[in-house]
């Protein structure tokens, strides 16, 4: 470990052991660096690193506190790097597949604890898919949302970040594109009405098979129409792939 890191391991330590808990201001960098036995410019390297993390935030005038500290805001970097991942086809791949082992599971945990009024939302957002039909624009929306909503009836809040991370919109937009293109867009509105009507019941497994058919039936297209791709037309891939 560089200096540095070992500096910011330090800082850490000290939110994870609560010395530091949420929403606590950091002391003074002449103080803290005296505290933790550093240089001035190691704590100060080690706090702008956490600040980059979303772990500390720094107010001008007032001094550096340590953040809610909320998966929601620690992990809200991951939405970023999948949107810079958009060329890379391998990456996608990979990123579908990771929605293939946690999207299921997580719909299943959302049958046996959404509400009534969650189940109405879902609804609200598969209508609004069936409405928009051939927009795509809409159809992203809505279908983002969608999701959304069944993932938050999980109440698992850092389940719900890393799904919307690695779905990513530009992502999303894609395949909506491909898939209206192709008219393979009412095929994936059922596939969203299959996971309504098991979540409805309140079907653990029905959920979670209707959600693995939905994602797995997306990746696989998503396969082939980027292994049907020139990849020597990348500009091209950007506008016509999934």
């Amino acid at each position: 470990m560089s200096l540095t890191d070992k500096a910011i391991e330090q800082i850490r330590e000290l939110i994870r052991t609560g010395a530091l808990p949420p929403g606590s201001k950091l002391p003074p960098e002449p103080e803290l660096a005296a505290q933790l036995g550093l240089s001035r410019n190691l704590a100060r390297e080690a706090v702008k690193a956490l600040a980059v993390a979303r772990v500390l935030e720094v107010r001008r005038g007032d001094g550096t506190y340590v953040t809610s500290l909320q998966p929601s805001l620690l992990l809200e970097g991951l939405g970023g790097a999948v949107e810079l991942l958009q060329g890379d086809s391998a990456a996608l791949q990979d990123l579908m597949e990771v929605r293939r082992l946690l999207e299921p599971v997580a719909t299943a945990l959302a049958a046996t604890r959404i509400s009534d009024e969650q189940l109405a939302e879902v609804k609200r957002h598969l209508d609004a898919m069936r409405e928009a039909r051939e927009d795509v624009e809409q159809l992203n929306a809505h279908d983002a949302a969608f999701h959304r909503a069944v993932v938050s009836a999980t109440g698992n809040e850092s389940l719900l970040t890393l799904l919307e991370g690695i779905s990513g919109r530009t992502l999303r937009a894609r395949i909506w594109r491909g898939l209206v293109d192709t008219q393979a867009a009412g095929r994936t509105l059922a596939e969203h009405e299959a996971i309504f009507t098991a979540l409805s019941t309140r079907d653990a497994a029905l959920s979670q098979a209707a959600a693995l058919l939905h994602v797995s039936n997306t990746e696989q297209w998503l396969r082939e129409h980027l292994r049907n791709t020139d990849p020597a037309a990348p500009s091209a891939r950007l506008s016509r792939t999934a």
